[in-house]
């Protein structure tokens, strides 16, 4: 592996920050974006890399690649249509790290012949499928990078279900690269927990105040999980405080039983919370084992598609347990921290146990199954820092 590949597989959730001065789908986007300025503030940022679109159709120019290498030192990459020897070799003079092939213009021997000459020229590369497919293109390519596109760059057209289900089905020992479409935390969060290993992001940064500050809110954990919501105006209140998922109890014992999966924009991340057995049409489901005499078990694990991708540390029901946090710490892996969590005390635990997650529910209650809104945007700003 390079430094471009090195960078993407760094623990948790990583990013390809991107400079584009505008889209052919969305139109102009920062037509004054200086590629110097914003390579430097991506990497103080925590981008694992850059993508620095080249090509003229994006407002782009190998001369954006040159001034981005002279004030960063983050791995970069050369984003054009790349069909020629001459385009690598111009992308290593210009101080790229590694460049993008799209499988899209490229047969298999043309894509084979230019793996070969990046890797003669000290280049990595980002191989991008769209499809079924061509992730099997990439694949049989031996491709050590696998970028994943939820955009058809023929119609425009971004699906990120079909994306993730394509993420989770590549090889694990392959670094994929969620493409497009990324707009939130809980975006990226999906992608991460199908299996990818890095986000590439570029009109959400574009389209931002402060691009820099953007790509470090998508990076940051922990993700703010409002639980035990059982009314649309309290979703509503949940999304407009910035939570990044919402849970939904499916339980008929529990007094905050919802009366199921309410919608949420797309935004968000939705989770059943069950017993027992998985059920819910959500995109994660929390499974407690049950136990007698007790609405649920103590702890849980989330899972996505019936595979367990986290681990939910909480407290016994209606119980404290001094230990909770140590408990918690000693947990490997993902981990999301719920019991007895509200406003006051949120962030203490953050700091104390550094979360990829932390969720809440009856502190931020009237009464079972009614939120306080006042309590809920309290609570998600704290936990956000």
């Amino acid at each position: 592996m390079g430094r471009f590949a090195d960078a993407l597989r760094r623990p948790g959730l990583t990013a390809i920050a991107e400079v584009k001065r505008r889209s052919p789908s969305a139109g102009e986007l920062r037509p004054d974006a200086d590629p110097a300025a914003l390579a430097a503030a991506y990497e103080r940022a925590g981008a694992a890399a850059a993508s620095i679109l080249v090509d003229e159709r994006f407002g782009g120019s190998w001369d954006d690649l040159r001034l981005a290498r002279v004030s960063a030192g983050l791995p970069l990459l050369a984003k054009g249509f790349f069909t020629t020897e001459d385009d690598l070799r111009t992308a290593r003079d210009a101080g790229a790290d590694a460049v993008l092939l799209l499988l899209r213009d490229l047969d298999d021997a043309s894509a084979q012949r230019l793996l070969g000459v990046a890797t003669a020229l000290g280049l990595e590369v980002l191989v991008e499928a769209h499809d079924a497919s061509e992730l099997d293109r990439a694949v049989a390519l031996d491709a050590p990078v696998v970028g994943i596109n939820a955009r058809d760059l023929s119609t425009f057209r971004v699906d990120r279900s079909r994306q993730l289900e394509l993420v989770a089905r590549a090889p694990r020992e392959r670094i994929v690269v969620a493409e497009s479409g990324i707009e939130s935390r809980a975006q990226g969060a999906a992608a991460e927990l199908a299996g990818a290993d890095a986000i590439l992001v570029g009109s959400t940064l574009m389209r931002a105040r402060d691009p820099a500050a953007k790509l470090a809110e998508l990076l940051s954990r922990p993700l703010v999980k409002v639980c035990g919501l059982t009314r649309e105006e309290d979703v509503a209140v949940a999304v407009e405080a910035g939570a990044d998922m919402a849970g939904f109890v499916l339980v008929d014992e529990s007094p905050r039983r919802a009366p199921g999966v309410l919608p949420v924009p797309d935004t968000l991340l939705t989770v059943a919370v069950v017993v027992g057995e998985a059920a819910g049409d959500a995109n994660l489901v929390q499974l407690y084992a049950p136990e007698a005499g007790k609405v649920r078990g103590r702890d849980a694990v989330l899972l996505r598609e019936g595979k367990e991708v986290a681990r939910v540390v909480d407290l016994p029901w209606q119980e404290e347990d001094p230990r909770h946090f140590e408990r918690a710490r000693a947990t490997e892996g993902r981990l999301m921290l719920a019991g007895g969590l509200g406003p006051e005390n949120v962030r203490a635990a953050i700091d104390a146990v550094h979360p990829w997650a932390v969720d809440a529910s009856s502190s931020l209650e009237v009464s079972p199954g009614v939120k306080d809104h006042a309590r809920v945007r309290a609570y998600v700003e704290a936990a956000r820092g």
